[in-house]
């Protein structure tokens, strides 16, 4: 398998990130060579999750016993593929992606994981998708890893449509660390700062923002009486 040029935690050096990826649930053949192709695109590769979040988003959609999830934001499907091989049995993944070359190099991979009829591929903007889904309480799980401006509108679409154990997925929360340094104020480290500071604020919802990757965060509905989880 071949390594991505940085690890994606941009706070972790290359040896404590092998070590790391080494002392969990490995990329699989399949994975690997997902892994493989999507690297040799070069610097756009960075794109890609990291081996160890993909790792922890299978045993996650797993633990939660996924029958729906969303995702906005496919790349060359290699979250797809870890988010698809962790469904409950009969379990479905939406992904939402504008782009047909991309999503195009991992479907050969989906299909050899034997997950390609779990995942329903949309290629449209993801609000339009989000917005055409009925208005009730039915994904369990939604990753966001899409254009950082409209991180927030994702956010509004999916809450309301989150079972009351469900859980959001937000990827590049820590970008690469910009989110605290004053000098970065491009379009994307502007828009994720809002979103971080959106959710924080937000009555809805618990957070936690993890140091998985390029920083993850996970939201869940806020508990509506005292039993809470």
């Amino acid at each position: 398998m071949r390594a991505m040029t940085d690890p994606k935690s941009f706070f972790l050096g290359a040896e404590i990130a092998d070590y790391l990826v080494a002392h969990g649930t490995p990329p699989d053949a399949v994975q690997a060579g997902l892994i493989n192709e999507t690297a040799a695109l070069g610097g756009i590769s960075m794109m890609q999750i990291s081996p160890e979040q993909g790792a922890f988003m299978t045993l996650l959609t797993r633990v939660l016993g996924v029958e729906f999830a969303v995702e906005v934001g496919t790349f060359t499907g290699y979250s797809a593929l870890c988010i698809a091989r962790g469904l409950a049995p009969g379990g479905r993944l939406m992904c939402c992606d504008v782009s047909d070359e991309w999503t195009r190099i991992g479907r050969p991979h989906w299909e050899a994981a034997g997950v390609a009829d779990r995942i329903d591929l949309r290629i449209a903007p993801a609000i339009d998708t989000l917005r055409a889904l009925p208005e009730t309480p039915t994904i369990d799980l939604a990753f966001i890893d899409a254009d950082k401006p409209n991180y927030a509108a994702y956010y509004e679409e999916i809450l309301p449509r989150l079972s009351p154990r469900g859980v959001i997925l937000v990827d590049n929360v820590l970008w690469s660390g910009a989110v605290v340094d004053a000098a970065a104020n491009d379009d994307n480290t502007v828009a994720i700062r809002a979103f971080n500071d959106k959710v924080a604020a937000d009555s809805r919802v618990m957070a936690v923002m993890i140091p998985l990757g390029d920083g993850l965060t996970l939201i869940t509905p806020a508990p509506t009486d005292s039993v809470g989880f």
